[in-house]
């Protein structure tokens, strides 16, 4: 009964997905050593996830992987220079001196951008941050033309007052 209750409070999950704790992952490993049924939803679970991400895999554009392998083969042709394309159609040559990493260009069909997960928080924050500024701007903005419009009263008020 223990076991069941284990297998659906979703450490399994945490685990597969590479979410848990060293604590949880210690107590899984005993659990599924004791509980051959923990054993068995793990193993169901990870299978279930390889399936996902296979259905979910982009192929890549065609030739991908020749264009990737005429390059490379281009690179150890050359050890001491890279040849780079250039838009123009010409090539361009650059000195590494082995002391640089060289890098191959990769063209892509997608005009999506993959970014990693803690980027996704920052842009985020940026975002909010971003409308609590512009609405800080807006309610100074107005509150400074009000102080104004004050400003401008007392002073045809004291014009008056004078005279």
């Amino acid at each position: 009964m223990i076991h069941k209750q284990y297998i659906e409070s979703g450490i399994l999950e945490a685990y597969v997905t590479g979410s848990a704790s060293e604590e949880e992952v210690k107590e899984l490993m005993y659990m599924r050593t004791k509980y051959p049924e923990v054993n068995i939803a793990l193993q169901q679970l990870e299978t279930d996830m390889e399936n996902i991400a296979q259905q979910m895999a982009v192929t890549p554009p065609a030739r991908t992987w020749e264009k990737i392998s005429d390059r490379i083969d281009e690179i150890m042709l050359r050890p001491d220079e890279f040849t780079a394309k250039t838009g123009d159609g010409g090539y361009k040559t650059f000195d590494t001196g082995h002391s640089s990493p060289q890098y191959i260009e990769v063209e892509s069909e997608s005009s999506h951008m993959r970014i990693h997960k803690v980027w996704k928080w920052v842009f985020a924050a940026v975002f909010v941050l971003g409308k609590i500024f512009l609405g800080c701007a807006i309610y100074f903005y107005l509150e400074n033309r009000q102080a104004q419009q004050q400003v401008k009263e007392l002073k045809t008020e004291l014009r008056q007052l004078k005279r």
